[in-house]
């Protein structure tokens, strides 16, 4: 009897040790290597030409710390481990930044129409209906005032249809200046009055706030994105091909698995991402053979530098590919022979 309790104390003590490990959360979370996911499913042009290749989107995967994570995340290569509040600041939970990267992700999306529709020759309207509240930075004016996912409209009474116009706006303006804000909030319209701080390493007034354009892009064909819970804006660039490869007849693929990575401008400019280490990682896993990433103007340890070195270092045969635009990238596939010739 007594050597039966003794048993089911031991047990007891693994099943508890076990849960520990496995699902105690540790103020920290961990990136690493994700997936590249073909995009055919995820973007659907209405009457899309077919390809031989396929496009990829690719991310990277993150998760809060378990004990068990994080010695993991100590011992694999292209695994990293950030303090918490590095990831959401105070003030900011995950629902919230979960929420804020969705409406970003939405931004690429519309961007990314405006770009490869316009390349193809396709009808494109864009309207801007003021802009997003996509952070409100701790500690600066706009806090306790504003919260992400607010619409702002109006500044000092001024109409707000972009957030190029309210940085604008705001430029002129000292540290301590007041501005009035009217902006929606579940539906319902308010005005907050914010007073200006000081740009934490530039001279200038700031509310403390990340923004991002509400616009609605109408297309023709229309166009479909199922892209589910992905977050945030790195995906642009390649959106904006597989629109492209699918609205014209010529074949940009040639056959081959193409996948790369970078934000997209309405003007096709394609911007710095982060995690492009562990994107070359998850796209060499998948057999992508040609990786776009962003050139930054060749600078010095721009998104290529740090992609190119990760290829090296990973053995892989993938071709890292240099972009500072859409063109870029277009006239690189465009220019390829076709696979197996």
């Amino acid at each position: 009897m007594k050597q039966n309790k003794r048993y089911f104390i031991v047990f007891a003590i693994v099943v508890v040790l076990a849960f520990f490990l496995a699902q105690y959360r540790l103020p920290y979370y961990i990136y690493q290597p994700g997936s590249a996911d073909d995009l055919n499913p995820i973007v659907q042009v209405e009457g899309a030409y077919d390809s031989e290749g396929e496009m990829h989107l690719v991310t990277v995967s993150g998760g809060p710390a378990t004990p068990i994570r994080y010695v993991i995340a100590k011992i694999l290569p292209y695994h990293q481990v950030y303090d918490i509040e590095d990831i959401f600041p105070e003030g900011v939970d995950q629902e919230e930044y979960h929420h804020a990267q969705i409406q970003v992700m939405a931004s690429s999306q519309e961007a990314a129409q405006v770009v490869a529709y316009r390349a193809a020759g396709k009808d494109v309207t864009i309207k801007s209906d003021g802009v997003i509240v996509m952070r409100v930075e701790d500690g600066m004016p706009a806090e306790g005032k504003l919260e992400v996912g607010d619409r702002i409209t109006e500044v000092n009474g001024t109409p707000i249809k972009e957030s190029e116009g309210l940085i604008e706006l705001i430029s002129p303006l000292e540290v301590g200046d007041s501005v009035e804000v009217t902006f929606v909030r579940s539906g319902k319209e308010m005005t907050k009055t914010v007073s200006l701080g000081k740009h934490p390493e530039e001279n200038r007034a700031i509310m403390g706030i990340g923004l991002a354009t509400k616009r609605s892009v109408e297309v023709d064909p229309p166009v479909k994105f199922k892209s589910g819970e992905i977050g945030g804006p790195s995906a642009g660039l390649m959106f904006s091909l597989e629109m492209y490869d699918q609205l014209t007849e010529n074949d940009i693929t040639k056959g081959y698995q193409v996948a790369g990575t970078g934000e997209i401008s309405i003007e096709g400019k394609v911007g710095r991402i982060g995690g492009i280490d562990k994107k070359v990682v998850a796209s060499d896993d998948e057999g992508i053979e040609i990786f776009f990433a962003p050139n930054e103007g060749g600078k010095e340890g721009s998104n290529y530098e740090v992609a190119k070195k990760t290829a090296e270092d990973i053995g892989t045969d993938m071709k890292i590919v240099p972009v500072d635009t859409f063109e870029d990238a277009l006239e690189y596939l465009k220019d390829l022979e076709p696979k197996g010739k």
